[in-house]
């Protein structure tokens, strides 16, 4: 037999060596997080779970195993029949489970006879789970950040992507959150991550960084929509150089009607969002906002949203949380487009690099 197991420590450093990085769990548990690159074989699917676990609190262990072999041998014969057929003999897979291994010992038991050289996580996701939530703090650190400030709607996401554009490494925290850092930062039918996915999704990119060269991110706060920015990254942030991304208001409200288009097409939407500033800014201010925005004048409220409430709390935050805001080098493009976006990327880009302040 040439089935190996490793540590959830050996497989944080080895996963990009498998031809497959395979996750044995349900639909649901793969869904919540896993293990990044991971693609979902379920020895159970997530009814068959349920079924089987009541079988075996209701009637006992012994007929559940049972019932669970016939399901798990039927489930495992058709991922070998639609994804195993046409695979090379030197084909290498990494199979896991949740913890104990008999749903991706299964699998990797016939993967095995078959010829296969398979390699299984002892403890499954959780020890993963476990060995990166000690890794992530670390791997962080090792990083040296360039931090994008710029009151909401100067561009720091266009920028990101700009800099991203022209080959810099760039953490997109909110892209990764699926989320854009406010209360009025959701993004209609886009479901945020769980926690575990987004710390996963961190993990994941900063491990393909170099850290010989700077990671430009966004100055964010510690939560983003409802995930959290990992501790370790937030201080390894808040210590880095700042740069103040800075745009003029007209631009500002003119990207923002842009970039939030379903505020302006969904007034309704929009209005409701408004009714959650109801306890920052009083019943109303909101109310005049949510009028106005019915009669088609989202770009003045947009305009006071600006001024009266987020560049006060902005400028509040990143005084009171990043070290070197005060000395922050201002940077500011032609105006909002992503023309300009990038002809300033490509400036930054050329000039000698910031690092660390001592």
């Amino acid at each position: 037999m040439s089935l190996e197991r490793i540590s959830a420590e050996q497989a944080l450093g080895k996963l990009g060596d498998f031809s497959d990085v395979i996750d044995a769990r349900s639909e649901g548990e793969y869904a919540e997080d896993h293990l990044p690159g991971a693609v979902n074989w379920p020895s159970l699917h997530d009814d068959e779970r349920k079924i089987v676990g009541t079988q075996y609190k209701q009637i006992n262990a012994f007929e559940a195993k049972k019932l669970g072999a016939a399901l798990v041998a039927h489930n495992i014969a058709a991922h070998i029949q639609r994804e195993v057929l046409d695979k090379p003999r030197d084909w290498q897979p990494l199979v896991y489970c949740w913890r104990g291994g008999k749903r991706s010992g299964s699998l990797a038991l016939i993967l095995d006879q078959i010829g296969f050289r398979v390699t299984l996580v002892d403890g499954g996701y959780k020890a993963f789970r476990a060995a990166l939530v000690a890794d992530l703090p670390q791997l962080a650190a090792r990083h040296h950040y360039q931090v994008v400030c710029g009151t909401t709607g100067s561009g720091k996401t266009r920028l990101l992507q700009a800099l991203r554009a022209e080959g810099a490494q760039v953490l997109d925290l909110e892209a990764l959150a699926q989320h854009r850092s406010s209360v009025l930062g959701m993004i209609p039918g886009v479901p945020q991550p769980s926690q575990k996915a987004f710390d996963s999704r961190i993990w994941a990119a900063l491990r393909g960084f170099d850290p010989a060269r700077p990671v430009y991110i966004e100055s964010e706060s510690k939560k983003v929509g409802n995930v959290a920015v990992p501790e370790g990254l937030i201080a390894a942030m808040r210590a880095a150089p700042c740069l103040q991304l800075e745009l003029a208001e007209n631009e500002r409200v003119a990207l923002l009607l842009e970039d939030y288009d379903f505020f302006v097409k969904d007034t309704a939407f929009f209005c409701e969002r408004l009714q959650a500033l109801t306890e920052a800014r009083g019943k109303d201010t909101v109310q005049d906002w949510q009028v106005r925005a019915r009669s088609g004048d989202v770009a003045s409220v947009v305009r006071e949203l600006l001024v009266k409430h987020y560049d006060p709390v902005y400028l509040q935050s990143m005084r009171r949380n990043f070290a070197h805001y005060a000395t922050a080098r201002v940077i500011a493009p032609r105006d909002h487009s992503e023309a300009a976006m990038k002809v300033l990327a490509q400036t930054m880009l050329a000039e000698p690099q910031t690092t660390n302040p001592a």
